[in-house]
């Protein structure tokens, strides 16, 4: 397991993306995090197989997108995953995704949810050990992460 942020690899801003004020659609953010999250989910066991295997995935129950920094059509993109914390249903995680050039376009929250789907209802279901031992494992290696600074956040005007 690696000793710090997991990296995606690069992911480009497609066209079809880009809405009438000629900048990035704000529901393709959650697009590129949500591609780049399945670059890290080998590291902790999920994917296709998993789910042909076991009749289990994840479904992201809340996600909140902070906007940093616009981006444009072609611009090449990659995100962090960082574990934040974990029980034995579902995991708290935060993303940074970053331009090629070094800024800071967008951050992003997530609290998942293990769930079988091999019933007649998909249900919220126990990971089983061998992802709790990866889970402990990146957790570990990230420990000594400052914590984020956008993490938590809630949404409302501020007056003073």
């Amino acid at each position: 397991m690696q000793d710090t942020l997991f990296n995606s690899a690069p992911l480009t801003v497609l066209p079809e993306w880009i809405d009438y004020n000629g900048h990035l659609n704000m529901a393709y953010y959650s697009v590129l995090m949500d591609q780049s999250a399945d670059h890290a989910y080998p590291a902790l066991g999920f994917g296709p197989d998993y789910r042909d295997r076991t009749g289990c995935t994840t479904y992201v129950a809340e996600f909140h997108i902070c906007y940093v920094r616009e981006l444009h059509v072609g611009d090449k993109v990659t995100s962090t995953f960082r574990l934040i914390d974990y029980d034995a249903k579902r995991f708290h995680i935060f993303q940074e995704l970053w331009h090629e050039d070094g800024w800071l376009a967008a951050t992003g929250e997530a609290l998942t949810l293990h769930v079988d789907q091999s019933g007649d209802t998909p249900k919220v279901a126990p990971m089983p050990d061998e992802i709790m031992q990866k889970l402990s494992a990146m957790k570990e290696a990230q420990k000594d992460l400052p914590q984020p600074d956008r993490i938590g956040r809630t949404i409302g005007i501020v007056r003073k």
